[in-house]
């Protein structure tokens, strides 16, 4: 199981590279993407025996042209526990899609993500419904659905508040699952490989002069 999440954040830091180099492969003046990166400190309430977490989750996000008003983006983020509480601690890689809104400074976003989780159960490991077993740790899938809010602070900076609910499976709960609450602030840095084209809420390129005309060449006058 360890190999699993171990091959899971291989990947995700896999991603993230590829990510990041293929948005500076663009030209400067004809690169139609945003990239941005953000790390914040995440409180979890784990949904298991009244668990909590303390951990830090960074991330990044790819998006494009917007579409009817939308800015839609591929997200990855990891989270790993700093403070694991007395319960259980979770840690997880997740990646799926992101659609925000721009209302001024104001960036509401809604995502849903998919990935692979890992829960370490404290002090000595946590008992089956029986109560024959005790689990020392689990992994599974993780879905995890929620949203949050940008503000913007200048053209680099953010200010990131997000709040996800994530479905993990276990082996000690009757009905098998969990729904974790992690709770996250912290901060975004806007990427801007492009200084010349930015788009506003209707898919326009902001501020676009067109070129004048070419003039034509004045006739010369025969010898």
């Amino acid at each position: 199981m360890e190999t699993g999440f171990r091959t899971s954040v291989l990947l995700f830091l896999a991603l993230a590279f590829a990510s990041v180099a293929g948005a500076q492969a663009f030209p400067t003046a004809t690169q139609p993407l945003d990239l941005s990166a953000f790390g914040a400190a995440t409180g979890t309430w784990t949904g298991l025996g009244g668990g909590r977490n303390l951990g830090a989750t960074a991330g990044i996000d790819l998006g494009w042209k917007p579409f009817y008003n939308f800015y839609p983006a591929v997200e990855l983020r990891g989270t790993y526990p700093l403070d694991s509480g007395h319960v259980d601690s979770q840690k997880n890689v997740l990646v799926g899609f992101r659609a925000s809104r721009y209302y001024g400074r104001f960036h509401p976003y809604g995502d849903f993500l998919f990935g692979r989780g890992k829960i370490i159960y404290q002090n000595g490991g946590y008992p089956n419904l029986n109560g024959s077993l005790l689990y020392i740790d689990s992994v599974s899938n993780v879905f995890s659905y929620g949203g949050g809010l940008d503000l913007t602070l200048s053209d680099s900076f953010s200010l990131k508040l997000d709040a996800q609910i994530q479905h993990y499976d276990v082996p000690v709960t009757t009905s098998g699952a969990i729904y974790a609450k992690p709770i996250s602030v912290g901060i975004v840095y806007h990427f801007d490989f492009n200084h010349h084209i930015h788009y506003n809420a209707d898919g326009q390129v902001k501020g676009y002069k067109p070129p004048p005309p070419a003039r034509a060449p004045a006739p010369t006058q025969p010898q």
